[in-house]
């Protein structure tokens, strides 16, 4: 009988799930979200497959879930949907309810999303090309032995941030592992715009923004120009002091069950690059594998 009971809750709940979201969706705009309006745009508010995109969720999963379709939601997912449609604290405790997902009312301050052994395992096999995990706002999650070897120089662990954006805004030009700066910032800072859409007004975030344009001219000035653009495949060239520059071609690759988070890895871009990242594997201390301690939480500090 509870069986039953059961089924019937979730039948009823699901065409409530349905009409929730595209009222939801309906509100919001694309200006909200800082995307441009188009032309012809019949939907008052967002289409589905916007929201998709800005949730970091496949399209056609994103309609079931709209259509109250029979499908399994984790927490992450929802919790990127309702960053996406804006929704407030009981709105989005309502959205776990229709869900069937339990309600953690403190999941907007938890610790960054935790990497797990599979995904280290992957990074780990790419050496010796270089390859991280971040998050939207360029936190480093996960990094492999090739990545720390041109990242982690004393000038950047020192600064005891475990964000790439600090590294290549506040790292003196000389020493920083990133060449043709002036180039590759505006695109990495657009970037980080066209995911801030989905995080206007949260703590985390507004706080990151505010501190590193209090740190850098550069930055707060390349914020204020209010550019967007979505992550791709770049050639990028790197200096280490020991084998010289390296131009790498880097790839993004989206992690499923943690959206808004993606491997990206780098590989040669010519033969000379190619060979320079085998010498540096090389050059590893054998008793370390080049690696360092690397922070698993926004909260904690590179050692």
């Amino acid at each position: 009988m509870g069986d039953v009971t059961t089924m019937g809750t979730t039948q009823r709940r699901r065409p409530e799930l349905a009409t929730f979201l595209r009222s939801r969706r309906a509100r919001v705009t694309p200006a909200d979200v800082g995307m441009p309006p188009g032309l012809r745009r019949r939907t008052p508010g967002l289409r589905r497959e916007e929201v998709a995109q800005l949730s970091g969720v496949g399209v056609t999963w994103y309609t079931w879930l709209e259509q109250g379709r029979p499908i399994n939601a984790s927490a992450q997912v929802l919790d990127a949907v309702a960053r996406t449609l804006r929704l407030d604290k009981p709105e989005r405790e309502h959205l776990y309810h229709l869900a069937e997902v339990p309600f953690e009312p403190d999941r907007e301050t938890a610790s960054p999303e935790a990497v797990g052994p599979e995904i280290q395992g992957i990074i780990d096999a790419l050496d010796p090309h270089p390859a991280v995990v971040y998050n939207a706002r360029y936190d480093i999650l996960a990094t492999n032995p090739a990545y720390r070897d041109l990242f982690f120089v004393p000038q950047v662990t020192v600064l005891r941030v475990p964000n790439v954006l600090w590294t290549l805004f506040i790292v003196p030009d000389p020493v920083c592992p990133l060449v043709f700066r002036e180039s590759e910032l505006p695109v990495m800072v657009a970037t980080l715009r066209s995911s801030y859409g989905r995080h206007v007004g949260e703590p985390a975030w507004e706080d990151f923004i505010r501190r590193l344009s209090a740190a850098s001219a550069h930055f707060a000035e390349l914020w204020e120009s209010g550019d967007v653009a979505p992550p791709g495949p770049r050639v990028k060239t790197f200096r280490h002091a020991a084998v010289g520059e390296l131009r790498m071609t880097s790839v993004s690759l989206s992690i499923n069950g943690m959206p808004e988070c993606r491997i990206v890895a780098y590989t040669p871009d010519d033969e000379v690059s190619r060979l320079r990242a085998v010498e540096l594997r090389g050059l590893r201390l054998p008793e370390t594998g080049g690696s360092r301690p690397l922070m698993r939480t926004g909260s904690e500090l590179w050692s």
